[in-house]
C-alpha cells in the first residue's frame, strides 16, 4: 500500500463495526453465549467508545449467512470509508481448521455452513486479502472462535514503546482470536455472566481494565490483557492468538481528550505508550540449548547484534512473567509457606536470564558492557514506579535482581573480568518518582535485602545461621555456575569476595552522602571474620591487604570503582572492619 503517513490525522474521522454472533446454526451444533457476546460488544462500542450507532452493523443467527457476512464486509470497500477511519470486525461463533499441504487453513463458520462442504465456510485469509481494499487506516479483527492458519507476521513485543500520535498515523491490520485449532473454547465461566471467557475479558478490557497509566486503550494493550486473562483462567484450556498481519500502527479504542492532538501552539507534544507485559506462552528452547547457543555466539567476534537480539527476547520473557498481574502485591495475611512459594516462583522465572547473564559476565568483553547495563536497567524499570501494596511483596519483587547481580557478579569475579564487575555493581537506574537521582542497582538492592532476609531466617536448615540469606544464595547458585564454568573450590572464594566488594561499594556511596548513617549488607564473610577473632586469613582481611598493598593498582580501582580513588577504598574497608568488630552475631 502507498505510504499515507504524511496524510493521516492523529485522530479518527469516523468509526465502524461489523458485529456477528451465532448461537443457533442451521447445520452445526449450537453455542450458548455468542449472541450475548455480540450484542454486548456492540453496546460497549456505541455507549462507551463513541462508535456512532448507525455505523455499527449487527448480524445475529439467521442473518449471519455467508452471503450476508461477505456482503457486509465488502461494503467497507466503498469510497464512503475515509483513510482516517477505524473499523472493527467482531465474530462470535464456530471456527474450523483444515490441513493443507502448505499448512493449516482457518475458516469462520457462518449460520448456513455445511460441514461436508468447505465452500460454505468463510476462509480467514479471504478477509485478510480483501482488507487491502478497505481504506480505513486501522482495522481490528476480533474472533471469538478457535482456528489456525493466521498469517501473522509480527506479534506485539511486550514492553515496547510507541508514540501515541505516531500510532494514529500508521497503517495497521491486527487480529486476536479466542484460541488455536483443536483448543476447547470455554463458552462460560468467565468474569461476566452469560458471556464466554474470551469475550468477558474482552469487554472488561474495553471498559477500562486494559488501559495504561494514561487511561489509553490500544489494540495491543487490549490483546495483551485478554491474552493474559484467558490463558490463565482456571476454567480455560485455550490460548488466544494475536498479532499484526499488515502495517505497524495501533488501533486506538480510547484516548482521553488531554492526550489527543493539542492545539497548534503545542504541536510537537507526544506521549510514549508501552505495550503491557504479558505472560506469553511460547515454545522456548531448553536452558541447555540456550547456553549452547550463547556460547557459540560469544565465540564469534561479529555476533554483538545477534547476542543483543537473543537477550531482548529473554528480557521480554522475564518481564512478562514477573509483572504485577502474576504477583498480587496487595495480598494480606500471608503465611510463611506462601512467601517461600513466591521465592521459589521468582527463582524459577529468573533462572534462564540469570544463567545467561552469568555467561556474558564471565566471557564478555568491552563490547558487551552496554548489554549488561541494558539487562539491569530494563529488568529494574517496572519496579521503580510501583504504585503500592504490602511492603514485603514490593521488596520481594527485587529478589530476581538480587539473584541476577549475584550470578553475574560472582561469574565476572571468577574470571577476573573487572570491567564487567564494575558495571554489575554500579549501573545507575533510570530516573523515576520513587528512586533517588543517580541511585545505583547495588544501593537499591541493599535496601530490599534487609526486608527479604527476614524470610530466610525461617527457612529450614537456615534458622540458626547468622546470615541465612547469604548462606542460602551460596548453595543455591553454586550448581549453576559450576556446571557453566567448573569453578570447583574457587566458587566459594569468588562468592565471598563478591559479597565483600559489593558491601564496600555500597558503603563507599553512603559514606560520601552521610558518614553517620553509612551501612551496607553483611554477607557470610562477616561472621567468618568474627569467628576467627578477626583472622588474617578471612576474606575481609585478604581484601584489605590487597587494597593496602596494591593501592591504585588494585584492579577494582583501575576500573573505576570507588571513583578510582585509593583513599575512598581504604576508608570503606576500615569502616566495614570497625563495624564488624562491634557486631554481636
Amino acid at each position: 500500500m502507498q505510504n499515507l503517513n504524511h496524510l493521516l490525522k492523529t485522530d479518527y474521522s469516523n468509526s465502524y463495526a461489523l458485529i456477528i454472533g451465532i448461537n443457533n446454526y442451521q447445520n452445526v451444533s449450537p453455542l450458548g453465549y455468542a449472541v450475548n457476546d455480540a450484542q454486548e460488544v456492540s453496546e460497549v462500542l456505541i455507549n462507551k467508545l463513541n462508535f456512532p450507532k448507525e455505523n455499527v452493523k449487527i448480524l445475529i443467527d439467521g442473518e449471519a449467512t455467508k452471503s450476508n457476512i461477505l456482503k457486509a464486509y465488502h461494503s467497507y470497500t466503498s469510497d464512503s470509508i475515509n483513510i482516517d477511519d477505524r473499523l472493527i470486525i467482531f465474530f462470535a461463533g464456530h471456527g474450523h481448521t483444515l490441513k493443507g499441504y502448505r499448512g493449516d487453513v482457518g475458516y469462520l463458520v457462518p449460520f448456513d455452513a455445511d460441514t461436508n462442504d468447505t465452500s460454505t465456510f468463510i476462509r480467514w485469509d479471504e478477509l485478510t486479502r480483501n482488507a487491502e481494499l478497505i481504506r480505513a487506516k486501522h482495522i481490528l479483527f476480533i474472533m471469538d472462535a478457535c482456528f489456525s492458519g493466521l498469517a501473522i507476521y509480527r506479534d506485539a513485543k511486550v514492553g515496547a514503546n510507541r508514540f501515541l500520535h505516531d500510532m494514529y498515523k500508521r497503517f495497521s491490520r491486527q487480529v486476536i482470536t479466542a484460541g488455536k485449532a483443536d483448543e476447547p473454547v470455554a463458552d462460560s465461566g468467565g468474569p461476566l455472566p452469560n458471556h464466554s471467557i474470551f469475550t468477558g475479558h474482552l469487554i472488561e478490557g474495553m471498559l477500562g481494565k486494559a488501559a495504561n497509566d494514561l487511561g489509553i486503550i490500544t489494540a495491543n494493550s487490549l490483546m495483551s490483557y485478554v491474552y493474559t486473562k484467558v490463558s490463565q483462567a482456571p476454567n480455560s484450556e485455550q490460548t488466544p492468538h494475536y498479532g499484526q498481519f499488515d502495517g505497524d500502527g495501533d488501533f486506538i479504542f480510547f484516548c482521553p481528550d488531554e492526550f489527543k492532538q493539542p492545539s497548534d501552539s503545542q504541536i510537537g507534544t507526544d506521549h510514549l505508550i508501552s505495550i503491557p507485559y504479558v505472560n506469553e506462552a511460547r515454545t522456548l528452547q531448553s536452558l541447555e540449548d540456550k547456553v549452547k547457543t550463547l556460547k557459540e555466539l560469544l565465540s564469534s567476534p561479529n555476533s554483538k547484534i545477534t547476542i543483543e537480539d537473543f537477550f531482548n527476547d529473554e528480557i521480554r520473557t522475564f518481564l512478562s512473567k514477573t509483572n504485577e498481574e502474576q504477583f498480587n502485591l496487595s495480598e494480606r495475611n500471608l503465611d510463611y509457606p506462601q512467601l517461600i512459594e513466591k521465592i521459589n516462583k521468582y527463582e524459577e522465572i529468573s533462572r534462564d536470564l540469570c544463567v545467561l547473564t552469568a555467561l556474558i559476565a564471565y566471557w564478555g568483553e568491552v563490547q558487551h558492557l552496554s548489554l549488561i547495563e541494558k539487562i539491569i536497567k530494563l529488568c529494574s524499570d517496572p519496579l521503580l514506579d510501583n504504585q503500592g501494596g504490602l511492603v514485603i511483596l514490593i521488596e520481594l519483587r527485587w529478589y530476581p535482581l538480587i539473584l541476577l547481580q549475584y550470578f553475574a557478579g560472582i561469574s565476572a569475579l571468577a574470571n577476573k573480568n573487572y570491567l564487567t564487575l564494575a558495571k554489575i555493581l554500579n549501573t545507575t537506574l533510570n530516573e523515576s518518582n520513587r528512586n533517588d537521582e543517580n541511585e545505583t542497582i547495588s544501593l537499591k538492592l541493599a535496601s530490599s535485602t534487609s526486608e527479604i532476609t527476614n524470610i530466610f531466617k525461617k527457612m529450614p536448615g537456615h534458622e540458626r545461621q547468622h546470615i541465612p540469606m547469604s548462606e542460602y544464595l551460596l548453595t543455591h547458585i553454586q550448581p549453576y555456575l559450576d556446571n557453566l564454568f567448573f569453578l570447583g573450590k574457587n566458587y566459594e572464594y569468588s562468592f565471598d569476595y563478591f559479597e565483600v566488594l559489593r558491601s564496600l561499594v555500597i558503603l563507599d556511596t553512603k559514606l560520601l552522602k552521610d558518614p553517620t548513617w553509612a551501612w551496607s549488607p553483611i554477607g557470610r564473610f562477616g561472621w567468618k571474620f568474627k569467628s576467627f577473632s578477626f583472622s588474617k586469613n578471612s576474606i575481609l582481611s585478604k581484601v584489605k591487604n590487597e587494597i593496602l598493598t596494591e593501592k591504585t593498582n588494585w584492579p577494582p580501582l583501575q576500573v573505576g570503582l570507588f571513583g578510582g580513588e585509593y583513599d575512598r577504598a581504604e576508608k570503606a574497608i576500615n569502616h566495614l572492619e570497625t563495624r564488624l568488630k562491634e557486631i554481636n552475631f
